[in-house]
């Protein structure tokens, strides 16, 4: 019974990335997420204590596939240097906000830190991943700190489209940056 508990909790997380990510916190109600998981808002009541309790987990999971293609990434550097590693994980992130409701729900997560929980849920998924990122890779403040600007770049890029916009402010915020096409799981 539990191992069927957890098994849902992982899909209703999952789902709930990709639900928050279309609307945001406010405008999605528990029952749009517990539908498309297949399951009664009841059962996502047991599982969450409540709308909020799902968004953090959700937010939670969200960093935890952060964190999970980032190590993979840092796994695939070719070479030891800050640099060298710091350009594998780069390259894992941007293969990873191709899912396009990942990256979406990022975006409505730090939309919605205004309320103390979330804050806190995402403070605590950027700790866990600019940790690991600077000590995997042995990278300064200066080269962590680029490393995420990059990747706030990258969400704007993807977001708004600029790869396909063919002016020249697009392309000086594009340039040199490229993104594999988007997926949605």
């Amino acid at each position: 019974m539990r191992s069927t508990a957890e098994a849902r909790r992982v899909t209703v997380l999952n789902t709930a990335v990709s639900v928050f990510a279309r609307a945001g916190f406010h405008a999605t109600p528990v029952t749009a997420v517990a539908a498309a998981a297949g399951i009664s808002e009841a059962y996502v009541f047991r599982l969450f204590s409540g709308k909020l309790g799902l968004f953090v987990a959700a937010a939670g999971a969200c960093f935890d596939r952060i964190a999970d293609a980032i190590e993979a990434g840092a796994e695939r550097a070719t070479g030891d240097s800050p640099e060298e590693i710091l350009d594998a994980m780069g390259g894992a992130y941007a293969e990873l906000i191709a899912d396009r409701d990942l990256l979406l729900f990022q975006v409505q997560a730090q939309a919605v830190t205004d309320i103390p929980e979330v804050a806190e849920a995402v403070r605590a998924g950027y700790r866990r991943v600019a940790t690991f990122v600077q000590s995997r890779a042995g990278a300064t403040d200066a080269q962590v700190q680029q490393f995420f600007a990059y990747g706030q770049l990258c969400h704007l890029i993807v977001t708004a489209g600029l790869e396909q916009v063919p002016e020249p402010w697009a392309r000086a915020l594009t340039a040199g940056i490229r993104h594999p096409g988007p997926s949605h799981p």
